[in-house]
């Protein structure tokens, strides 16, 4: 017997199971992988990684502390978005359109109009091969880049590229350091592409291929950089503290870049011209913040304002550019109660139980 799940194709089955389940471990509330903000036209716009959503808030929004959640002005999410798992959104400042990255059960990247609501189909899609996680935009050149993660690789396309359109330079092999990267932001104004990596790598040779495992990393390099080229430096060592470092964003104007340090639940701020075993210059973290589990983060620079997706939580959380230590945020958009625990189950393959401790283990 065979069946089709929506998202990995036809499975065959020995049998099939049509009773209802006797109960189910699911997260009622959303989770938030990434975040995107334009205070231009007020818009905050969250990645909802647990029921595949796209939703858009008013950046302004606060959520009462008695408040069950704050509802968003629109969601978008159904079978004919393209957008199932993403870890990454994108505002073009023009436009307005919303570009939503798949990381995992899709290979699609959809833009959507400010006018999609439901079960929208987007304005077109571009198809990604691999698995990426963050995007950010060359506006003055309309281009876009990208990391993907199970290629080590830096993709750069055509802003408007669309369909099975192939990116115009990657930045990819052994000399490039690049090892699961995940974060990527553009320091515009020296020309550089900042990359946040796990440490781990499948690495290629003559001899076939090796695993690798690093301590992580920012690499750097230039914007122009094609092919195995080196980096022009790397941020690495214990001082650091980084610990599983994922989405970034670059301050132009204060030549800061901002880190969420997803496994350490902060956020940590270097200048851009530290490398080696350098210590954050500030680290935002404590249970004052609501920061648990940080993907995602943006900039307002124009207004001074950093945005912190939580998975632990579900909640965007907001801070002056300048904050540091144990703060309580300016304010906090929830999408769940106050006290809501992420349980941060994300396309789990497969499932384990441990008959001595009576626990269900979960690998995603």
């Amino acid at each position: 017997m065979a069946i089709n799940d929506g998202f990995s194709g036809i499975h065959h089955l020995a049998g099939l199971i049509e009773r209802a389940p006797l109960r189910f471990i699911k997260d009622p509330n959303p989770s938030f992988s990434a975040v995107a903000v334009d205070s231009d036209s007020n818009m905050l716009v969250v990645a909802d990684e647990n029921m595949f959503r796209i939703m858009e808030y008013d950046r302004r929004d606060s959520t009462p502390p008695r408040a069950r959640l704050t509802e968003p002005r629109r969601i978008i999410s159904g079978t004919n978005t393209k957008a199932e798992m993403k870890c990454g959104v994108y505002i073009d400042p023009k436009t307005k359109e919303i570009y939503a990255l798949n990381g995992d059960t899709q290979n699609w990247m959809p833009i959507f109009s400010t006018d999609a609501r439901g079960n929208a189909a987007p304005n077109r899609a571009l198809n990604i091969p691999g698995h990426p996680f963050q995007l950010a935009a060359d506006e003055e050149n309309q281009l876009l880049y990208m990391t993907i993660q199970s290629e080590n690789q830096i993709s750069v396309y055509r802003k408007q590229a669309s369909g099975g359109e192939k990116p115009l330079r990657t930045i990819r092999g052994n000399d490039t350091h690049l090892e699961d990267p995940h974060g990527i932001a553009l320091d515009l104004k020296n020309k550089l592409i900042f990359v946040s990596n796990f440490g781990n790598a499948n690495l290629r040779e003559a001899g076939g291929r090796y695993g690798k495992f690093d301590p992580p990393s920012i690499t750097v390099y230039p914007m122009e950089g094609s092919g195995n080229i080196k980096p022009v430096r790397i941020i690495e060592g214990p001082k650091t503290l980084m610990n599983w470092p994922a989405h970034m964003a670059f301050h132009v104007e204060r030549q800061e870049l901002f880190v969420a340090n997803d496994a350490d639940n902060s956020i940590v701020v270097f200048r851009a011209s530290d490398q080696g075993d350098a210590a954050p210059i500030r680290v935002i973290k404590g249970p004052k913040t609501g920061i648990k589990s940080p993907p995602g983060i943006a900039l307002d620079a124009k207004l001074g304002e950093l945005y912190v997706a939580n998975m632990g939580t579900p909640s965007i959380t907001v801070f002056p550019v300048t904050a540091t230590g144990d703060v309580p945020p300016l304010r906090t958009i929830r999408g769940g109660p106050a006290n809501a625990v992420g349980l941060m189950i994300g396309n789990p393959g497969a499932v384990g139980y441990d008959s001595k401790r009576e626990q269900i283990l979960v690998p995603n």
